[in-house]
């Protein structure tokens, strides 16, 4: 379904991967993900643009729930009437989020296909290469396994020009390892403890991304219950989903995350101060 997407994300990080990421695949990582935000810049400041208007008609649109909390035909007609008079589309924050939601989903695939994606193997090709190295071809990650067992045997040339692509070249790490909680393992295995850092580092930057998103008068809980939720729950949802992919996706996210925040910082510092000045 995503496949016009990933085909071509996969293409670019690979192109970067061989031109300026110095053949460093979590370097690589960082630079797309950089690339591709800066893109959605402008979608972004639109973003916040129509939340500090939504966050403007609160008490007005809190009276008119009030108001009319009997009668939903007439709460939708005076909800409708009180955001054109404002000019406002209720719907225009979401845009930049369901933009993202296919990249992010199409960034998984590369990462975790990177033979079909960015080396574009055909199907025969790869089924070949996981029945030499005994790799079920329908398993959650098989070509990763695959690209691990030929390094692991000194046949990286089998699966092209990944012997420094991914194993043990993302930043000293496998970025192809899912990160894992489990003491035992971590104890066993000290890559799983660098790994570790990713979900954490991940979490805290997604929250402090977050929490910086918000207007001043999400602190007050009654005003806006929804947004005090998300401060919490995207922050529990990017640990839980690090610990079920590849360490790439948690790079991706912590990348991301440093981006929004530093945008953040100068959105809140320059555009909205400047914006709540000129109002005065």
């Amino acid at each position: 379904m995503f496949d016009v997407i990933i085909r071509p994300l996969g293409q670019f990080l690979y192109w970067i991967y061989n031109t300026i990421a110095f053949h460093n695949y979590g370097l690589a990582l960082v630079i797309f993900t950089i690339i591709i935000r800066a893109a959605m810049i402008p979608l972004t400041l639109k973003q916040y643009k129509s939340s500090a208007e939504m966050q403007k008609v609160q008490p007005l649109l809190q009276e008119i729930q009030r108001k009319y909390a009997n009668d939903k035909a007439k709460l939708n007609e005076e909800m409708m009437k009180l955001y054109q008079e404002h000019k406002i589309n209720p719907a225009g924050g979401c845009l930049p989020l369901l933009i993202q939601m296919p990249i992010l989903l199409s960034l998984w695939q590369a990462i975790t296909k990177p033979l079909k994606y960015m080396l574009g193997f055909t199907p025969e090709q790869l089924k070949n290469l996981a029945e030499a190295s005994n790799i079920p071809i329908n398993s959650a990650y098989s070509e990763i396994n695959t690209i691990t067992h030929f390094m692991s045997i000194g046949q990286g040339s089998k699966v092209g020009n990944l012997n420094m692509f991914f194993p043990s070249h993302g930043f000293g790490i496998n970025l192809g390892d899912i990160p894992t909680w489990h003491f035992n393992k971590i104890m066993s295995e000290p890559k799983y403890a660098v790994l570790l850092l990713l979900p954490i580092i991940a979490t805290i930057t997604t929250y402090l991304s977050v929490r910086m998103s918000m207007p001043k008068a999400t602190s007050d809980k009654a005003a806006n219950p929804m947004g005090n939720s998300m401060m919490y729950v995207s922050p529990i949802m990017t640990l839980l989903f690090s610990f079920q992919f590849p360490a790439g996706l948690a790079l991706y996210w912590i990348t991301g995350n440093v981006f929004a925040i530093v945008q953040q910082y100068y959105v809140n510092k320059y555009v909205l101060k400047k914006k709540e000045e000129v109002s005065k």
